[in-house]
């Protein structure tokens, strides 16, 4: 019997990753394709629709080549798995067109429209059913400012012509020609319109965003069957579609998230951190939301998730702006060549304070600061500064969710940095583990997809695949909580 593949789609703002994964988990081929981004006046951030879909298209080529000309049989590919970012999202008209770009994420253009669903007095309401926070992250406020201000989406959602799809709803759409039109619980999650509870659209919130008569996709598990198709011909052969998910969901499954009080923090330019919170809907009164973690058919596990806006932005600012170092990987050196902090603390509330503290009026500022400090001290506080907000982070999630964090789960260029992954586990007091894969939203997917297909029999198996991962231990260095002790005092 020939050996099987999963196929693995990262949609991502930047770009779009595709990799090939074997029974093991085994990476056997992967491709990235650059996406162009447009920043607009205002705030405005778009991508053009068409343009994604042939990203993917592209990065997809790319990747079966490199698949061949290692000797693999595209034939033995069984199955494809989605993940992509999430609350991008594309309208279009009855005929697949787009009627608008792509609003992406990171699009600030609807904050008065934030203001006036606050004015309405809408913001519980919206927590309770969905988790989430009013805010322009979301997809829904940027939907309505489209209502607002674009004639053609307007009359096309007012006659009922007008698709609404996150980025995996609209290449399902393409890639099935347009037979299938779903999405996952995790995209849907990150609308502001999808209710927790009842794992579906909610009709009161539809009707308050005055989108009553839009089409919205057809909302399933991230583990399902959701069509079948051949890549505009890149594959001699249907293949199903058996897994679409968001990118950070996908990374935390990737990462082995399978039970309560498992968590994984992302280490890069800012850090998200998602922590599994079992089966039962929870809310949090210290800055996080609540989301689906991941959902197969039969069980969805839901999560808290905290975002940290300045993590690894901070050592790359005291690269260019002080020239402390000339490569970030000096940094570790930098950091173990003195004793300790000496008593300097580096907030780095450039663009303010994200979860728990949610003061986005901060700025940044660096303290303890004595002529016995040298640079060396400086760089120091800066690595310190990532465990600390993440510990921040991950006590307010534990006093939440009235569960104790087992173990932390991470990725991103940051964990490369053994200094700060180690500080990490001594101030958590938990095991920091590392699986050793860069592009662990893909591998998310491909787990996803595989477990529908049958590929991996269940999330024992997986939990097997990751024979290479690094476990950090904490030590016994008491001096780690004091030293915590300090950045409370200067954050506060």
């Amino acid at each position: 019997m020939s050996k099987q593949y999963v196929l693995a789609i990262d949609q991502g703002t930047s770009g779009t990753k595709t990799l090939i994964i074997d029974e093991e988990g085994k990476v056997c081929a992967k491709a990235n394709e650059p996406l162009k981004t447009y920043y607009l006046s205002n705030g405005f951030v778009e991508q053009d629709a068409e343009e994604i879909f042939q990203n993917v298209l592209s990065s997809l080529k790319k990747c079966l080549e490199v698949f061949v000309s290692n000797g693999g049989d595209a034939n033995d590919i069984i199955t494809c798995g989605i993940s992509n970012q999430r609350e991008t999202f594309v309208i279009w008209d009855k005929d697949g067109k787009p009627l608008y770009n792509a609003v992406v994420w990171q699009c600030k253009r609807s904050i008065n429209i934030c203001e006036k669903l606050k004015k309405q007095g809408l913001q519980e309401t919206i927590k309770q059913k969905t988790g989430l926070v009013i805010d322009p992250y979301f997809s829904a406020t940027k939907l309505i400012w489209l209502y607002e201000n674009d004639e053609a989406v307007k009359t096309a959602i007012d006659n009922s012509e007008a698709y609404f799809g996150t980025i995996d709803t609209w290449l399902l759409y393409k890639l099935t020609n347009g037979k299938n039109y779903s999405t996952d619980y995790t995209n849907a999650s990150r609308t502001l319109f999808f209710n927790l509870s009842t794992v579906s659209w909610d009709e009161e919130l539809v009707n308050a965003f005055c989108l009553s008569e839009l089409n919205l996709p057809e909302c399933k598990p991230s583990s399902h069957f959701f069509g079948e198709t051949n890549f505009n011909g890149s594959l001699s052969k249907q293949i199903p579609i058996s897994a679409m998910v968001g990118d950070s969901h996908a990374a935390a499954f990737g990462e082995g998230c399978y039970v309560s009080g498992t968590a994984k923090a992302t280490l890069g330019t800012g850090c998200s951190i998602i922590m599994n919170i079992g089966d039962a809907i929870k809310y949090s009164n210290n800055g996080m939301v609540t989301t689906i973690c991941w959902s197969t058919e039969g069980k969805i596990q839901y999560a808290f998730e905290g975002v940290i806006v300045t993590c690894g932005a901070t050592i790359e600012w005291l690269k260019n702006e002080f020239s402390l170092f000339a490569d970030t990987k000096q940094t570790e050196a930098m950091a173990t060549s003195v004793a300790d902090n000496n008593g300097v603390y580096i907030i780095p509330a450039f663009s303010g304070l994200g979860a728990p503290h949610w003061d986005m009026n901060r700025k940044a500022s660096i303290t303890g600061l004595t002529f016995s400090a040298n640079k060396n001290h400086i760089v120091r506080a800066a690595l310190e500064s990532i465990p600390y907000q993440i510990k921040d982070v991950v006590v307010a999630m534990e006093a939440d969710a009235n569960i104790e964090l087992h173990q932390l789960m991470i990725d991103g260029g940051i964990s490369s940095n053994n200094f700060i992954v180690q500080f990490l586990a001594d101030l958590l007091n938990k095991p920091v583990v590392n699986i050793g894969i860069a592009d662990v939203s893909a591998l998310g997917a491909a787990y996803l997809a595989g477990l529908q297909q049958k590929v991996f029999k269940d999330l024992h198996h997986l939990q097997q695949l990751q024979t290479e991962k690094k476990i950090l231990h904490p030590s016994c260095d008491n001096k780690v909580q004091q030293w915590y002790k300090g950045w409370q005092n200067a954050i506060s």
